[in-house]
């Protein structure tokens, strides 16, 4: 029996430990890393996924390709996958995994059908898979068995509908609740420590908030170094509640905070590099000092 062979874009913080899991349970992984960073060369290489030349030979030995990047990317992505399917005559399946609105998404799938290819809308709930049952990989469209193949190889696909932009639809609801709440805990806390009251709200909140304060003690530190990243998916979240006329104004003030922490040291760290003893109060004088500066 052939190998199973998968093409992942972008092996970063998340694409390499899915390429590791799959490849732990029997897949091969390859990606091209043209224009990649040394970072992303190093994850790829850690996690033992090989890089070939072009995105010719990916679509060429690839039956399955996975795209995770951050959202910017996602459209410039696709186009050169579809330009290799032309050029190459080769079809695929291409699965979309990124944070994008619906109706980006349906857009992108139309870049990938018209290369005469198979398109998977995906969203991706949790974090790096590393553990099992940790990591939950949505996704919706008209044929999705080619992704679904994953489900042999370690990872947790589940089809929640037919239509391509579902997927994305459950991610973008999932982030606004998850990554938009930490956006709103970041302002407060900045605006507290501005005003002189971060140590009288820190101490309602350990007889009121107990169980939510120890949230932000645990996850607000380590996320300077996803908000670069996720600027671009609370702009898609925005897009996706204003296409159905809801208000986008939440989500835009959201990507304006992770915007202002993006413009602090912190968000320049690694995630594997951060000082991960640096507490809340420590990440919150940081952010109020950028603050002080808009």
């Amino acid at each position: 029996m052939s190998t199973f062979t998968v093409g992942l874009l972008s092996p970063g913080d998340m694409g390499h430990v899915v390429g590791q899991v799959a490849i732990a349970s029997g897949a091969r992984v390859i990606t091209c890393l043209n224009g990649r960073s040394e970072r992303t060369r190093k994850l790829a290489e850690i996690a033992g996924i090989e890089d070939v030349p072009t995105y010719s030979d990916l679509v060429r030995e690839a039956s399955l390709v996975i795209c995770i990047l951050v959202p910017a990317a996602a459209e410039s992505v696709a186009t050169r996958v579809a330009d290799a399917l032309k050029e190459t005559d080769e079809q695929i399946v291409y699965t979309d995994c990124n944070a994008i609105a619906p109706t980006t998404t349906v857009h992108i799938g139309k870049i990938i059908e018209t290369a005469g290819s198979v398109f998977v809308d995906a969203g991706i709930i949790g974090g790096p898979p590393r553990q099992p049952g940790g990591t939950r990989f949505y996704c919706s469209g008209p044929d999705t068995s080619g992704f679904e193949k994953l489900n042999n190889y370690g990872l947790d696909v589940r089809k929640v509908g037919d239509e391509i932009g579902q997927a994305s639809g459950l991610k973008m609801c999932y982030a606004a609740q998850t990554k938009g709440t930490t956006a709103l805990q970041t302002e407060l806390l900045i605006a507290a420590r501005r005003m002189g009251l971060y140590e009288g709200l820190i101490a309602e909140w350990e007889m009121s908030q107990k169980d939510r304060l120890a949230g932000m003690e645990r996850g607000l530190p380590g996320m300077p170094t996803k908000a670069k990243r996720w600027i671009g998916e609370m702009e898609e979240i925005a897009k996706t509640f204003g296409d159905l006329g809801l208000t986008p104004k939440i989500y835009e003030g959201a990507a304006d905070m992770y915007r202002l922490v993006s413009e602090t040291p912190l968000a320049d760290e690694a995630p594997e590099t951060r000082d991960k003893s640096r507490s809340l109060a420590q990440v919150i004088d940081i952010f109020a000092e950028q603050s002080k500066s808009k």
